[in-house]
C-alpha cells in the first residue's frame, strides 16, 4: 500500500510547481543565475508533466502514473544535485536539496496503479 493517493499527488504537484518557481524570491537567491534557472525550469517540468498525467489532475493524459513518478524521481535526483552540479552551492543549496529531496518521496510513495483502471473498477 502507497501513502499517496493520485489524487492528492495531483494536489501536490501544482502546489511543487509554483513552490519550485517561486522559490527564488522567497528564499532570496534570484541573483544566483544557474540556482534560478534550475528552480524555474523544474517548476515548469512539473507543470507540464502534470498536466500530461493520466490521473486525477491531468488535462491532455497521455503520460501514464508509472512514467509521471519515474520523472518525479529523476527530478528529484537532479534538483537535488543541482547545486554541486551547475556550480552554485556555496551561493544556496537547501532549497533544491529539500525540494529534490521531496520529490524523491512523492514519486516513491505514490501509488503507482493507472487511474483509468481504478476508475473502472469504482464505476466512475
Amino acid at each position: 500500500m502507497k501513502l499517496i493517493s493520485r489524487r492528492f499527488h495531483a494536489v501536490l504537484d501544482y502546489l511543487s510547481a509554483v513552490v519550485l518557481a517561486a522559490a527564488p524570491w522567497f528564499f532570496g537567491f534570484a541573483d544566483v543565475g544557474n540556482a534560478l534557472m534550475v528552480s524555474i525550469s523544474a517548476g515548469v517540468f512539473v507543470l507540464i508533466v502534470s498536466l500530461l498525467t493520466a490521473y486525477p489532475g491531468g488535462v491532455v493524459r497521455t503520460l501514464s502514473m508509472a512514467t509521471h513518478l519515474n520523472l518525479d524521481i529523476l527530478l528529484g535526483i537532479i534538483l537535488a544535485l543541482s547545486p554541486w552540479i551547475f556550480g552554485f552551492h556555496e551561493q544556496v543549496y537547501l532549497p533544491h536539496l529539500i525540494l529534490g529531496l521531496f520529490s524523491i518521496f512523492a514519486g516513491a510513495v505514490t501509488n503507482r496503479a493507472p487511474w483509468n483502471r481504478q476508475v473502472r473498477k469504482a464505476g466512475v
